[in-house]
């Protein structure tokens, strides 16, 4: 079952880039070689460690995204282990957070639509009352209100709504 895996690296900082390219280069290899695929590679640049590792203050931080078995993912980590310039590394499973990502986003998706239903539908029953009252206003004969100069008893000028 292929599954999708990040896989987070250190090498030491004094590592020329040419012998960061052939480093990465083997990895994609030996991925490739066992079936799996890397979707993506992202170098972060140096940075300061948060302790020492390895006598290292400092280190290159790399990112690996990979697709494939465990077994893949087994046999990586054991070249990393004995590969000398890499000082640290993990390897973390996120095809799980994807789907419980992608899961939260359906439901925050099908409430925002449920309330923008609601919504529409709310103000277009308020429309049509709306409607409904001025046609109501229009069919009514108007109304008439007494002037207060004329006598009483005498008409009035209808006042319009």
């Amino acid at each position: 079952m292929q599954r999708t895996y990040e896989l987070m690296f250190i090498v030491r900082p004094d590592m020329l880039e040419e012998d960061q390219d052939k480093l990465i280069s083997s990895l994609e290899t030996q991925v490739g070689g066992a079936g799996g695929s890397v979707k993506s590679m992202e170098r972060m640049g140096k940075r300061r460690l948060a302790y020492t590792v390895r006598k290292f203050q400092d280190g290159i931080y790399m990112l690996m995204v990979l697709e494939g078995e465990g077994a893949m993912v087994k046999e990586v980590e054991r070249r990393l282990r004995v590969t000398e310039p890499v000082i640290k590394f993990i390897t973390v499973r996120i095809d799980e957070e994807q789907k419980r990502l992608a899961k939260i986003k359906a439901i925050r998706d099908t409430k925002v639509r449920g309330k923008g239903r609601q919504a529409a539908a709310a103000s277009a029953a308020a429309e049509a009352a709306a409607e409904a009252a001025a046609e109501a206003a229009a069919a009514a004969p108007p109304e008439v209100a007494p002037d207060p100069a004329s006598p009483a008893g005498a008409e009035s000028e209808p006042v319009s709504a």
